[in-house]
């Protein structure tokens, strides 16, 4: 449990959140290397973890820490790690075999200015396109971005909770302002938090055949020690985790690693929508930029103007249906992002009714704010 106390109502920053999530969610077990803007997160579990029974190591470098969160979730344990821009760089080799084996975890990245050393402690969104392609191959994904410290404790438990299901690495992008942005919340009582946890096999374990397929696509995962045999590669596997090089196994195998998240895209892709019934202005955004956004539109409607917003939460499985209503809708789609257009890209892929699709971009660490966004919005209106 997170705590006996029920209801707390507490001034967290968003990494503090993050923390909360995270224990009510059942992580059991942290491994990083401390970072600027993601810190905090290290620096709390390893004080919060131990009190619950957890473990916290403080890994030589990411790509230490990223294989550690593997070894801990074949063992049977929750396991997250934390890390911004150059360390989520070193960790992408470690997560294309989490992909593969089909290895729960989370990963936190509190994005920051770069590339390399970048703007340590400024605020950016240049890591959207590397959380769904950083690494290499043809690999399904979840990507969830947090815009408040309310959603860092709750997406924080979806995370975990769509990564034990879909048996699935999944990367809450956060970013320095969020991060650090205090606010109060409520942490609600451990029993009105909803956990899901992987499923075990049930049969003996001479019958186990741990990537096997089944109705859901996700094969039950037992934990290393419990008995069953569990062969673990980073090469093509058979059902039986040895490696093949027969082509209908090799296809089959990767049609299911994508084919069930596709299935789970009704729970997987989130969004939220704000003034969008009559809208014939929008404004697409996530993370940070998103609280902007919300003022702007706001303002807008003060001003007559018809104006709405849609909220992206899942990056990725990238979230279609949605913004093709959207855009279906609205005469011009303002995409204010803090990169220079990573998530207009995605959308003006998916535009097929010719919607005026504005790009708004800032790089040099600082936000943009709800009066930029509302200048914007009254230039088409």
């Amino acid at each position: 449990m997170v705590s006996k106390d029920k209801n707390r109502r507490l001034l967290l920053q968003g990494n503090e959140a993050i923390v909360h999530g995270a224990l009510a969610a059942g992580c059991r077990f942290y491994a990083g290397y401390p970072i600027t803007p993601a810190s905090e997160i290290s620096e709390l579990l390893s004080v919060k973890l131990p009190q619950v029974g957890g473990t916290f190591i403080q890994m030589e470098d990411e790509i230490a820490s990223m294989g550690a969160v593997i070894g801990a979730s074949l063992a049977g344990e929750k396991s997250m790690t934390a890390t911004s821009g150059p360390g989520f760089s070193l960790i992408q080799e470690n997560l294309g075999y989490a992909c593969i084996t089909e290895v729960p975890c989370v990963v936190v990245n509190v994005m920051r200015g770069g590339p390399s050393t970048g703007l340590p402690t400024n605020v950016s969104q240049g890591d959207v396109l590397m959380s769904r392609w950083g690494t290499h191959g043809d690999h399904p994904i979840i990507v969830l971005a947090v815009s408040s410290v309310n959603d860092c404790f709750s997406l924080t438990v979806r995370a975990f909770n769509l990564s034990e299901k879909y048996r699935v690495p999944v990367i809450i992008l956060s970013d320095e302002v969020v991060a650090h942005t205090r606010e109060c919340m409520t942490i609600p009582d451990q029993d009105k938090v909803r956990v899901v946890d992987r499923i075990q096999p049930n049969v003996p374990p001479e019958w186990y055949k741990p990537y096997a397929d089944n109705n859901r696509g996700v094969p039950d995962m037992a934990s290393f020690g419990e008995g069953y045999r569990h062969h673990v590669t980073g090469l093509i596997h058979d059902e039986r985790g040895f490696p093949t090089q027969q082509p209908k196994e090799i296809d089959r195998f990767l049609h299911r690693l994508h084919d069930k998240i596709t299935k789970g895209f009704p729970e997987i892709v989130l969004s939220k929508t704000i003034d969008m019934e009559d809208a014939e202005v929008c404004v697409i955004a996530y993370g940070s930029v998103s609280r902007s956004a919300m003022m702007a539109v706001k303002k807008a409607r003060e001003h007559g103007i018809k104006a709405g917003l849609v909220q992206m939460i899942t990056l990725f499985p990238f979230p279609r249906k949605v913004i093709d209503a959207a855009l279906r809708q609205c005469k011009a789609a303002i995409i204010p992002e803090l990169n220079m257009g990573q998530m207009s890209r995605e959308i003006n892929r998916v535009n097929q009714s010719g919607t005026a699709i504005i790009k708004m971009n800032r790089i040099d660490g600082q936000l943009i704010t709800p009066d930029e966004i509302l200048k914007k919005i009254l230039s088409v209106s």
